[in-house]
C-alpha cells in the first residue's frame, strides 16, 4: 500500500489508501509545474501481447478513467480506473496505440498514436565528438556519459541532455590533460538539437561538470546551466570569454601532504604534478537555451576558488586542504524551489574541508545570485568537512521551501545553516520518506572518515533536525550504501552499507544478509517494492533465499563511471509511474531507453510531479550518481500487496 500522513492535534496518524485509488504526489499549487503530456508507450508484455502504459497526471479530473485504442479501434472493454496500463493480448509488433481520458460527463482528446518498442527499448542514435590528442601526445576518444532530463522544446515530452566524457577524463586526485567535455540536447524521437563544447579550460571528470536541466524562467521550456570558462562554445557557435586563453598547467609540482594522487620523486619527496590542471583563470556560470543551445546569460562563477581579494594560487592549501587543485574542484549541483514557487540553481564547491554553496536565479533573462553559504563565514565553522560526493534537495522542515542536504549537514532555504553532525564526509546518501511511521523525511548515509566520527560506517538521521536515529559501526571507509523497500515483511525501506554484514530495517534491526548489489534501486516490476539496478542488470531481491534474481540482463549496453556502474539516467521518463532506465550502447552509437514490460495494478501520479523525486532527477548526474527517492512513502506494508 501507499500512504500519507495526516497530522491531527500534533499526533501523526498513518492513513492507508487502497492501491487501486490514484495517489497524487503533486506539488503545491503555487509551485511552478512542468506540463507533461500523456506519455503513452507500448512494449512486448511479460506473458504475451503488448503492454500499453501512460501517465496519470496531477491535473486529471477526480474519477477519471482511460480508454485504449489499437490502430484506431478501442480495445479496452470498459474504462480503466485502477491503473494506467493495459495488456492487449491481441496486439502485435505492427500495432499502434493511443489513449483517451474520460471523466464523468466528459471525454478528452485521443492521444497521438505510438508504435510498439519491438526490442523492448527505444533507440536514440548518437554522433560521438571527434577524438583528439593532448599536449603531451595522448590520443583520446569519447564515451556517452550521464544524462539529464527536461522539456527542452516545450512540447510536453521530456528531452535528454547527454554529457560526452573523453576517455582520458581524470579524478581530481590525478594530474594529466583531458579532452574537452561536450553536451548534446536530444528529443526522445532522436533529433539532436544542439552541441555545446565546454572548451579547453574545463577539465573532464566525475567531479567537474555538473549540469542542470530545468525551466528556470517559467517560459515552458527547460534551460541548461553549468560552469563554463574561456573558450566555451555554445550551441550556436558563439564563444564565451577569451577564445585564445589556455589556463591549463603545462608543468610544475607542489608538495603534497596526503597520499591521494601522490608522486614520489627520486629523492624521496612526495609531490603532486600539476600538468593538465586548471588552477587560474576566470570561471563562469552560463545558462543556455534548451531549444537551441544558445548562451542566454553568463556571470562570474560563485562559489569562487578563494577569497575575492586573493585570486592567486597560494590560497588552496589554506582554504581547501591541499595545494594542487584536488579539493577545490569538487563540484555539486541541484535545483531547489527556495521561495516555494520557482526553481533556483544550487552550485556547491568543496566538501572535504571548506564547503561553499551558492544559489542562483534565472529570471527575465537575468542571472542573479540569491545567497552564498560558506564555511569560511563566521558561525559556519562546524560545517567544515561535512559534505558528500552528492547532494539532495527536499523541503525537510515543512515550510514549503526546499532545503539543501549536503551530507552530514543541511542548509536552509534562506542560505543559513540548518543542522550539522560530526559524521563527516560520505560517498552515498538517500533522502526521502524512508520510514512511513515517522513524521517528515529521513536521511540515510554511509561514511568514510570512521577514524574521526567514532567508528560510524552508516547512520539514519531525521532530515529536518539532523537527529541521529541509529548508527552502524565500521572500521574502514563504507564506500557504498543504499536505501530501498526490497522486503515486504518490514514496514519502510531497508538499508545497507557495502562493508557491513546485514540488511537493516528502519529501526536499525538486522533482517538478514544484504544484497551484493549496492548501487541503484528502481521501481520496475508490478509491485511496490523496488528492484536492484547494478551495471546493466535489474534484479529482484528474494528475501526468502537471500539472493537477487535477474529480471532484465541487457546485452550490447554499458554502464557509466567505472566501478560506480550507474546508468546514463534512471527516471520516470514515460508511461506509468514505474521508472525507465537509459543505458548507452557499448559502442557509444546509441542511447537505449528501456521501459518495464510488467503489468501493474497500482495507479500513481507520475513521479516527475513529486518535488523530491523531480529534484532527484536534476541532481542525479552530480559526482557519484545516486538513484532518486520520493517525498512520500512508496512501498509495501504487507506481502499481499505483491503483484502476481
Amino acid at each position: 500500500m501507499i500512504g500519507r500522513r495526516r497530522i491531527r492535534g500534533g499526533i501523526a496518524s498513518w492513513v492507508m489508501m487502497a492501491a487501486v485509488c490514484p495517489v497524487h504526489a503533486a506539488p503545491a499549487p503555487e509551485r511552478q509545474a512542468e506540463k507533461w503530456d500523456r506519455g503513452v508507450v507500448a512494449v512486448p508484455a511479460i506473458g504475451g501481447g503488448v503492454l500499453v502504459s501512460w501517465r496519470s497526471l496531477a491535473s486529471d479530473a477526480p474519477g477519471a478513467g482511460f480508454e485504449v485504442f489499437r490502430d484506431g479501434r478501442r480495445v479496452s472493454v470498459s474504462a480503466i480506473t485502477g491503473s494506467t496500463n493495459f495488456r492487449d493480448g491481441g496486439g502485435s509488433a505492427a500495432s499502434r496505440y493511443a489513449v483517451r481520458m474520460i471523466a464523468p460527463g466528459a471525454a478528452g482528446a485521443v492521444s497521438p498514436a505510438v508504435p510498439v518498442w519491438v526490442k523492448g527499448y527505444a533507440s536514440i542514435p548518437l554522433d560521438p565528438p571527434p577524438g583528439g590528442v593532448t599536449p603531451d601526445g595522448e590520443a583520446y576518444g569519447y564515451t556517452a556519459n550521464d544524462v539529464g532530463l527536461g522539456d527542452l522544446d516545450g512540447d510536453g515530452q521530456p528531452d535528454l541532455v547527454l554529457k560526452w566524457d573523453p576517455t582520458n577524463s581524470h579524478d581530481n586526485s590525478q594530474s594529466g590533460y583531458t579532452g574537452r567535455v561536450y553536451l548534446d540536447g536530444y528529443t526522445l524521437a532522436g533529433k539532436r538539437l544542439w552541441r555545446i563544447d565546454l572548451g579547453p579550460n574545463i577539465r573532464a571528470g566525475a567531479h567537474y561538470t555538473q549540469f542542470l536541466v530545468q525551466d528556470f524562467d517559467g517560459d515552458g521550456r527547460a534551460e541548461v546551466a553549468m560552469k563554463t570558462a574561456d573558450g566555451t562554445v555554445d550551441g550556436q557557435g558563439h564563444v564565451i570569454g577569451d577564445p585564445k586563453a589556455d589556463w591549463r598547467q603545462h608543468d610544475g609540482e607542489v608538495p603534497q601532504a596526503d597520499r591521494t594522487g601522490a608522486h614520489i620523486t627520486a629523492d624521496g619527496r612526495m609531490v603532486a604534478r600539476l600538468a593538465g590542471r586548471i588552477l587560474t583563470g576566470p570561471e563562469y556560470l552560463t545558462v543556455f537555451d534548451g531549444m537551441t543551445g544558445k548562451a542566454l546569460a553568463t556571470k562570474a562563477y560563485d562559489p569562487p576558488r578563494g577569497p575575492r581579494h586573493d585570486p592567486g594560487f597560494a590560497w588552496m592549501a589554506a582554504h581547501w586542504g591541499d595545494g594542487y587543485g584536488n579539493r577545490v574542484d569538487r563540484f555539486l549541483a541541484g535545483v531547489a524551489f527556495l521561495d516555494g514557487r520557482r526553481p533556483s540553481m544550487i552550485f556547491g564547491r568543496g566538501y572535504y574541508g571548506r564547503t561553499a554553496i551558492a544559489a542562483w536565479d534565472y529570471r527575465d533573462g537575468q542571472l542573479t545570485e540569491r545567497w552564498l553559504f560558506d564555511t569560511d563565514q563566521p558561525g559556519n565553522q562546524d560545517y567544515v568537512d561535512r559534505g558528500n560526493h552528492q547532494l539532495s534537495i527536499a523541503d525537510v522542515d515543512g515550510d514549503g521551501r526546499d532545503d539543501v542536504i549536503y551530507g552530514s549537514m543541511a542548509v536552509d532555504a534562506d542560505g543559513k545553516g540548518l543542522w550539522t553532525r560530526p559524521l563527516y564526509h560520505g560517498d552515498a546518501m538517500h533522502v526521502g520518506d524512508l520510514d512511513p511511521a515517522r513524521p517528515g523525511l529521513e536521511k540515510f548515509g554511509v561514511h568514510e572518515q570512521v577514524g574521526r566520527n567514532g567508528g560510524i560506517g552508516s547512520a539514519l538521521l531525521d532530515a529536518r533536525t539532523g537527529q541521529i536515529l541509529w548508527t552502524k559501526p565500521a572500521t574502514s571507509d563504507t564506500g557504498r550504501g543504499l536505501s530501498a523497500d526490497i522486503d515486504p515483511r518490514h514496514v519502510g525501506e531497508e538499508m545497507w552499507g557495502s562493508n557491513q554484514p546485514d540488511l537493516y530495517d528502519v529501526h536499525g534491526v538486522s533482517v538478514g544478509p544484504h544484497p551484493r548489489q549496492t548501487n541503484f534501486a528502481i521501481w520496475w516490476d508490478g509491485d511496490l517494492l523496488r528492484e536492484l539496478l547494478d551495471g546493466t542488470t535489474i534484479s529482484k531481491w528474494n528475501w526468502t533465499t537471500g539472493k537477487a534474481e535477474p529480471l532484465l540482463a541487457v546485452a550490447g549496453a554499458a554502464s557509466n563511471n567505472g566501478t560506480k556502474a550507474n546508468p546514463a539516467l534512471q527516471a520516470d521518463l514515460i508511461g506509468d509511474w514505474r521508472e525507465e532506465v537509459v543505458w548507452r550502447s557499448a559502442d557509444n552509437r546509441e542511447l537505449r531507453i528501456y521501459t518495464t514490460p510488467w503489468p501493474t495494478t497500482h495507479r500513481i501520479t507520475t513521479l516527475l510531479q513529486d518535488p523530491v523525486y523531480r529534484a532527484g532527477i536534476a541532481w542525479q548526474n552530480t559526482a557519484y550518481n545516486q538513484p532518486p527517492h520520493t517525498g512520500f512513502y512508496l512501498g509495501m506494508t504487507r506481502p499481499s500487496e505483491r503483484a502476481e
